[in-house]
């Protein structure tokens, strides 16, 4: 890289070229597309102006489809090897495109061509199983026991039409997951839908064998319509407004509070996903994360490759350790990947293991901006998909103080 080279910050590099920040983290990841500096102090990234061409080509591939894996034959294997990966793909897409053109077909047949027809309904195309991997991901953050009789709303799932995206919302008070899926064709107005978590469920099922599926919305909000081709799935008027009767998608929380609230906490914390997850698990309490290398007497395994003892915790820099301790059971260090000052925050082992398990891939982040505010926990290489934690309150000398209440 010239060292007289135009460096941008992550945000401004994401917007000259259309990619979101969290997909340049996840590429970064995977050594696809790597940033030309990154500070080690903070660890943000920095990208010449001059790695344009190929973050363009990196979205374009990905937006065509390609698996990351044939982006990278593309992008850097032999001119024989890219150019059998784009016949290959050429041949999928042109057979995805002809039941493509099978579903439009089927739906202008049925249509009504009146205008006041098209105004009444909202649809939107996606595919099959994106739209079960959403449902499956959010339905576990829908309240049950006490929490859904007090707020009957919370007991359902939300989903949302609207600014051309397809969201899919739940939250308990005390987490909330919230999956944002980009529709490839959509229209209509605004629309909001509350489904029962089974119904939700049935539906996924569904439509995870199907290639792809349109959803469709009354002007009333009074039930969810699914189609692929001549088959279709709909919520009865019952499941669709879930248990208790109807509800009112107006009196849903406003989650776009949180989804548009500062994109980085003074905390990133990037650590293995399934090691955390066995460490909290079986936590009887309040469990606390320490940030920063030195805390506690004792450690178990935690995170992928040989175990950390005390000593080799010792050799760490600060900020690349993370302690789980409390909840009746021993410390587990592992390693992981901190920006920021120490911090310790503790957590519900009934709401943050959930939220680790709904991930994907093999590690997560954790954006902290306080130990009293919502933590966003979010997959590297599933952006679109994020969980906001709520923390709870240590008390000393106690395993556990102000919970979230479990609803058994």
């Amino acid at each position: 890289m010239d060292d007289t080279e135009e460096l941008l910050t992550i945000g401004a590099f994401a917007r000259r070229v259309g990619l979101a920040p969290s997909a340049l983290r996840f590429y970064d990841d995977c050594g696809v597309l790597r940033p030309a500096r990154v500070d080690a102090v903070t660890g943000y990234r920095r990208y010449g102006a001059g790695q344009a061409a190929r973050a363009v080509k990196v979205r374009q591939l990905r937006a065509a489809g390609l698996p990351l894996v044939d982006v990278a034959v593309v992008l850097d294997g032999p001119e024989d090897a890219a150019r059998g990966v784009l016949r290959t793909h050429l041949e999928r897409t042109r057979r995805t495109a002809d039941e493509t053109r099978a579903v439009v077909e089927g739906f202008l047949r049925e249509a009504t061509g009146t205008a006041e027809h098209r105004a009444s309904w909202t649809w939107a195309r996606v595919g099959g199983a994106e739209l079960a991997s959403a449902v499956r991901q959010v339905a576990p953050a829908v309240a049950t026991g006490a929490g859904r009789q007090e707020f009957p709303v919370l007991g359902c799932v939300l989903l949302e039409l609207a600014d051309g995206e397809v969201r899919w919302v739940a939250t308990d008070r005390y987490r909330l997951a919230a999956r944002v899926l980009r529709p490839t064709g959509f229209e209509g107005g605004p629309r909001r839908v509350l489904i029962g978590p089974d119904a939700a469920r049935d539906l996924a099922e569904w439509a995870v064998r199907q290639v792809t599926v349109e959803v469709e919305c009354a002007a009333d909000a009074a039930g969810v319509r699914l189609r692929s081709g001549s088959d279709r799935r709909e919520v009865p008027a019952g499941a669709g407004q879930g248990r208790g009767g109807a509800r009112d998608p107006g009196a849903y929380p406003d989650y776009r509070l949180l989804l548009e609230g500062p994109e980085e906490g003074r905390h990133r914390v990037i650590v293995d996903r399934a090691g955390l997850r066995d460490a909290v698990t079986g936590r009887a309490g309040a469990v606390s994360l320490s940030l920063g290398a030195g805390h506690g007497e004792a450690a178990d395994v935690g995170g992928p490759g040989e175990p950390d003892t005390v000593g080799d915790t010792a050799r760490h820099e600060a900020g690349q350790v993370l302690e789980v301790a409390g909840g009746g059971r021993g410390p587990v260090r592992m390693r992981a990947v901190c920006t920021g000052p120490g911090l310790r925050i503790a957590f519900d082992p009934a709401v943050l293991v959930p939220a680790l398990e709904a991930g994907v891939g093999p590690d997560v982040l954790l954006e902290i901006t306080s130990a009293d505010r919502p933590v966003v926990v979010r997959s590297a290489d599933q952006g679109s998909f994020t969980t906001w934690v709520m923390p709870v309150r240590e008390c000393a000398g106690a395993d556990r103080c102000d919970t979230a209440p479990t609803d058994d």
